[in-house]
């Protein structure tokens, strides 16, 4: 006698279950997930809100998610827990090898000064030939990863020829200042603050090895099922980045208490910074082909890449606004 109201329950719960499905799954839909980093055009944008607003038009909503460095992030965007983020040059790298679904949408002018190889001031080492078994503590797959092979291969060294340390910022300031470690390849703006607040010295940075772009990547998926939210983001990108490179000293009273570090640390990261974003011109897939292929040959990651194969190319109305 039960077996009709139990039937018609059970119709229920699975009705609004799916319902409650469709509706996670529309609202899932229907927001931007941005990974960020300490510092950086995005924190500016973030802090803004012009984004929210003008997204808020096209019924798109935002959720930023702060990770400590660009592998980290990428990892994000390869589980799928965000779905647009920006990194240094060879994050990107290790994620494709790694089968991440990625694009390529913009990039920001070089920054070579950005990131350095540091030693502590009272430090006997005095060029990157001396660093011939020390070691040297990084975050592995990051843009600093790039700039310690070019540093050891122009000294006539390579990677085998030293003892990497790999460990995320924090921990490697701590090794740093611990002794623990010989030397620290780190980028803005913790570069900039183990300078000023460590008397860490340059060893060497980018200047002539390296171009240190940044690069905004979004999962392919995303990219293709959104392009008109992809590219309503870049253009505020690039209008933040055009405001924050006419006026240095306001960009740091913006940043400086989001990230926590003193006015003239926050100026010294703000100046070494490249702004502008813009689509990925030939010579900066080059580029970072070169950065894909110096990995492969020192197998550091599995297999050889192609960079142009995930390089997104608007939609023809979307590039035309």
């Amino acid at each position: 006698m039960r077996t009709p109201y139990l039937r018609r329950g059970l119709v229920a719960l699975l009705a609004a279950a799916i319902s409650s499905a469709a509706l996670a799954a529309d609202d899932a839909d229907n927001t931007l997930r941005i990974g960020y980093q300490k510092y950086g055009t995005l924190v500016l944008l973030k802090a803004k809100g012009t984004l929210e607003q003008r997204l808020a038009e096209q019924g798109v909503k935002v959720q930023w998610t702060e990770f400590p460095g660009g592998p980290q992030l990428l990892e994000g965007l390869n589980v799928g827990s965000i779905d647009f983020g920006v990194t240094g040059e060879t994050p990107p790298v290790f994620a494709q090898a790694a089968g991440a679904d990625l694009r390529y949408v913009a990039y920001e002018p070089p920054a070579p000064t950005g990131e350095a190889i540091l030693v502590a001031k009272d430090s006997p080492i005095q060029s990157v030939a001396e660093l011939k078994g020390k070691k040297v503590a990084l975050n592995k797959g990051s843009n600093v990863h790039y700039l310690l092979v070019r540093a050891l291969e122009d000294a006539g060294l390579s990677i085998k020829d030293i003892t990497p340390i790999y460990l995320p910022p924090a921990d490697a300031r701590a090794a740093f200042e611990r002794g623990s470690v010989d030397t620290w390849v780190i980028w803005d703006p913790f570069q900039a603050a183990a300078e000023q607040q460590l008397s860490a010295r340059t060893l060497r940075d980018g200047s002539g090895l390296v171009d240190n772009h940044q690069f905004y990547l979004a999962s392919g998926s995303y990219a293709q099922q959104h392009p008109q939210v992809v590219g309503a983001l870049i253009e505020e990108i690039r209008a933040v980045g055009v405001e924050a490179k006419a006026d240095p000293a306001k960009v740091t009273a913006q940043v400086a208490p989001l990230i926590g570090l003193p006015a003239d640390i926050t100026h010294k990261a703000v100046t070494r910074q490249g702004y502008g974003a813009q689509p990925l011109t030939p010579d900066v897939v080059a580029a970072q082909q070169k950065i894909a292929d110096t990995f492969a040959d020192l197998k550091l990651i599995p297999k050889r890449l192609s960079i142009k194969d995930v390089v997104w190319t608007p939609p023809a109305k979307v590039a035309q606004q």
